[in-house]
């Protein structure tokens, strides 16, 4: 469930940054969903191969920076792959991989707290009951 939650956040703040920025286009909600989709897997398959390489380079001590290149970089790929979306320049693709990142932080986060207070209801109750 919360797969789909953070896509369908992910392809709402694509359709945001489209309609703040003029770097960005995106032709449709549907569209935004598509290269949601396609940067998830896109990280998946290439995104590690880019952040072990990099991190190598900078000894681990920027992690959380070449998370947000290779992020970018993933999303300029998805501009090449999906007709109806467009980013003119890496600063833009940029803003979009921190603005996607900041909210799937968020949306862990929440889902963290989420199933921290059911399991300690459940402790309670088990308490309760022995």
């Amino acid at each position: 469930m919360s797969l789909i939650i953070d896509l369908l956040v992910s392809a709402g703040i694509l359709l945001l940054l489209a309609y703040i920025m003029p770097q960005v286009t995106i032709r449709s909600f549907w569209t935004a969903l598509w290269v949601a989709i396609l940067v998830g897997i896109l990280n998946v398959l290439i995104g590690w191969i880019l952040t072990f390489l990099l991190n190598l380079v900078t000894f681990f001590l920027l992690e959380f920076l070449v998370k947000l290149i290779v992020s970018a970089i993933v999303i300029k790929i998805a501009d090449k792959l999906v007709r109806g979306f467009e980013i003119k320049g890496f600063w833009p693709a940029l803003v979009i991989a921190l603005a996607l990142s900041l909210a799937s932080t968020f949306i862990n986060q929440s889902n963290d707290d989420e199933q921290e207070m059911m399991s300690s209801s459940q402790n309670f109750h088990i308490e309760m009951t022995a």
